[in-house]
């Protein structure tokens, strides 16, 4: 009987060892190749990103496959700009002789992601604005002449392409799935010294800092303690599957260096306004028609709101989105197209992934009760067309007029104004305004963006006097009889 039992126990034993030794080869034996998906919906056909994340011990965060993914994606964007003749100054020129006085070429960088095989990089507007000529340079220090394909003050967003082919790219993420406190990579060219990558992670969602200017711009910045400097600006801002997530653009600190405070562009503005910028050349801005401000406690008492949450409809346009939807004043808008949005740029963020003709739906309180109404999104002219190069800017007696950027202020020492984009016939024409002029002030008041010329003009019939800077830096300041 013994024996027996062992002679039990041991073929028990040996066909125990090999199922599990079959399993194993099974398991073990397979290539290393699998498909991950991701909550964005992109497909990663690599298996270490998930091996990296079994081996990896509890509360242990490992970097290494993101960063190997994303650093040949990054590119140092080089540009060269022509700086306008300072206004004559006798005594500067006495010091510093007539030198002083002549243009002079003032070179800028940033940083650039390549977006596709086949050569798109997007930058940050402010890397490029003005610039004459841009290079890039690569990860791999080959160096080519960029073309700006389309550029968009409003959401700091630029276009590049080079030729060339067969180019390493990083993949879209999504921006929407980001959560607080998750890890995240700031990967840039900063000073042509290829690619670095520092980590940090989701600080906040939805910033607004005021950096951006112009009616229609629109700021919902992913914040992060990743390190950034000034040429990161342009860079790629990833998740730890290598997938962008966001364009890195600002950095908040008093000394101009990292402070622990950067910020991103999320890549749900950026698609959509790169798709928009390849397929029209122009932004297709889809706008509600309402002015906006946060909720405050004062605003939650008076609607009955039971918590200080949402976004408050100030005035309604007539004619516009939200008033062919039956919006009203002091509607409070609490979700778009089924996304909660408690703040502007959380709403600003939701509205700019559409186009004009797009249908979508609003969720508001009115009096303490909810409703939910569909609104068909309309362009800056009113309509649900297309919008072609030109209607992009509001034009003036002819001339397309934007509001000044970082770059303008600073080069020319103001911090006001508004730039002449384009000219077509009219009345700044004949008076000689050309493409490149700032206009300071018109009829003696200082104007900031395109809506302030129109509204000192009243409506273009008041046209007194005009003061700006030319774009060899001179001023001019043309006064008119009654």
């Amino acid at each position: 009987m013994r024996g027996k039992y062992i002679f039990g126990s041991l073929f028990m034993a040996l066909l125990g060892a090999s199922i599990a030794l079959f399993a194993y080869t099974r398991i073990i034996g397979k290539p290393s190749v699998a498909v991950m998906k991701d909550s964005s919906g992109v497909e990663i056909k690599d298996a270490r990103a998930l091996l990296t994340s079994f081996q990896m011990q509890e509360g242990q965060v490992d970097f290494t496959y993101a960063a190997e993914q994303t650093v040949h994606g990054v590119v140092h964007v080089h540009t060269k700009t022509m700086m306008g003749a300072q206004p004559d100054n006798p005594i500067m020129e006495w010091f510093y002789g007539n030198q002083y006085s002549k243009p002079r070429e003032v070179s800028g960088y940033g940083s650039g992601v390549i977006i596709s095989n086949d050569g798109y990089i997007i930058t940050n507007n402010h890397v490029i604005e003005n610039a004459e000529s841009v290079e890039v340079t690569l990860n791999d220090k080959r160096t080519f002449t960029a073309q700006v394909i389309g550029r968009d003050p409003s959401t700091d967003i630029a276009l590049l392409k080079v030729k060339a082919d067969n180019l390493p790219y990083i993949r879209y993420g999504d921006s929407d799935q980001l959560k607080l406190g998750e890890w995240v990579l700031a990967v840039g060219n900063p000073f042509n010294l290829t690619s670095t990558v520092t980590a940090g992670i989701v600080s906040a969602k939805g910033r607004n800092l005021g950096l951006i200017e112009g009616d229609y711009r629109i700021e919902s910045f992913i914040q992060t303690d990743a390190a950034l400097n000034m040429g990161n600006s342009g860079g790629a801002l990833v998740n730890t599957k290598g997938l962008l997530v966001g364009i890195t653009s600002a950095i908040l600190s008093p000394s101009g260096a990292y402070a622990g405070n950067s910020f991103a562009i999320p890549v749900t503005i950026v698609k959509k306004v790169i798709n928009d910028l390849k397929e029209f050349g122009e932004v297709q801005r889809a706008l509600i028609g309402v002015n906006i401000k946060d909720v405050d406690a004062e605003d939650a008492g008076k609607q009955n709101l039971k918590e200080i949450k949402g976004v408050l409809i100030t005035r309604v346009i007539g004619d516009g989105s939200a008033d062919d939807a039956g919006l009203k004043e002091n509607d409070v808008i609490v979700k778009f197209d089924d996304m909660a949005v408690n703040t502007v740029p959380e709403l600003q963020e939701q509205v700019g992934k559409h186009r004009p003709g797009d249908k979508a739906s609003v969720t508001y309180l009115r009096n303490g009760k909810e409703a939910t109404v569909p609104i068909v999104l309309k362009n800056v002219a009113g309509n649900t067309s297309v919008v072609t190069a030109g209607m992009g800017g509001e034009f003036v007696y002819g001339a397309k007029l934007e509001s000044i950027g970082a770059t303008d202020k600073r080069s020319f020492n103001v911090d006001n104004g508004v730039k002449v984009t384009d000219l077509n016939e009219g009345k700044f024409k004949d008076l000689g305004i050309k493409r490149g002029y700032i206009i300071l002030s018109i009829n003696g008041k200082k104007v900031k963006n395109p809506s302030e010329v129109r509204e000192f003009t009243n409506n273009e019939k008041v046209l007194k006097s005009i003061g700006g800077i030319q774009s060899d830096g001179t001023i001019f300041n043309y006064q008119f009889g009654n």
